[in-house]
């Protein structure tokens, strides 16, 4: 559930109105429409507009500008916080850090830097008015619209995404992204048992949602239960053999125990799916 009006982000990032719809008809965002098929933006497509405007103050080519939007959209993190990410340029390349990790979506002398979460301060008063009338609302959200609106909650305010995933999980117990997501909320507050309660439940309901092992497989490992985090490590490649993490914290998880073979084996999948 997107929630950011036209007006929200022309406000929020000094555009137009007409600017702003003007962006939203070339392709790189991904709003919704809502009341008398307005537009209804996510606090992703405000990442990508920010990014837009530093590219164009930067005198980048409009066509260069698209190009490495659309690359940036494919490759910002799904369902979880955008917060933390940084997005500046090294060399010819856009640079996205997340933590530790570096990673470029596409190629190009892309002159931009900005903290997302700079961004995430001015949007939070939007976010939060947005969802007190989503709470207060005659017409009752359905548990996946709660969830869509957690998403988009993630980095402009972190406490009513949480309340949304509750309410998600609430309407109904089986939605698995849901629970996945109030599982990591849980699970960075420092309950890594309920943590972990929602993981699997959330892999009852979704068996194969690597996600949700690797995440049990993180929360065991805090309460000390290696064995069984290595048993969701294993599932989560079960479900996605290409979950770089997975093999990496296998690795680390095997070399702890004396197997230097599987440690070796996992550690070797994780170079080649990291390069």
């Amino acid at each position: 559930m997107k929630c950011y009006t036209t007006r929200d982000v022309a406000r929020l990032l000094g555009l137009s109105e007409a600017q702003v719809r003007s962006h939203a008809r070339v392709g790189y965002l991904s709003p919704d429409r809502g009341p008398r098929n307005a537009y209804r933006f996510s606090f992703q497509d405000l990442v990508l507009l920010r990014a837009a405007g530093a590219l164009r103050e930067a005198r980048i080519a409009p066509r260069r500008i698209r190009r490495a939007l659309r690359a940036l959209a494919r490759h910002l993190p799904a369902g979880r916080s955008l917060s933390g990410l940084r997005i500046s340029s090294e060399g010819e390349r856009i640079v996205v850090r997340d933590g530790a990790d570096s990673w470029h979506p596409e190629s190009g002398q892309l002159l931009l830097d900005f903290h997302v979460a700079e961004l995430a301060g001015r949007a939070a008063p939007t976010a939060r008015r947005l969802a007190r009338h989503a709470r207060r609302s005659d017409d009752p959200l359905t548990a996946e619209q709660w969830y869509s609106l957690g998403v988009d909650l993630e980095s402009a305010a972190p406490r009513d995404a949480r309340d949304a995933y509750t309410r998600a999980v609430a309407l109904d117990p089986r939605h698995a992204s849901a629970r996945v997501n109030l599982g990591r909320w849980l699970q960075e507050d420092g309950h890594p048992e309920l943590a972990a309660a929602e993981y699997r439940a959330a892999l009852e309901s979704q068996p194969r949602h690597p996600t949700a092992a690797f995440n049990l497989g993180t929360a065991l490992e805090e309460l000390g239960r290696r064995a069984e985090a290595i048993g969701a490590y294993r599932r989560a490649l079960d479900a996605d053999d290409g979950f770089a993490d997975a093999h990496f914290n296998l690795a680390r998880l095997y070399e702890q125990t004396g197997k230097r073979a599987a440690a070796l084996r996992h550690l070797k999948a994780y170079r080649l799916l990291s390069e």
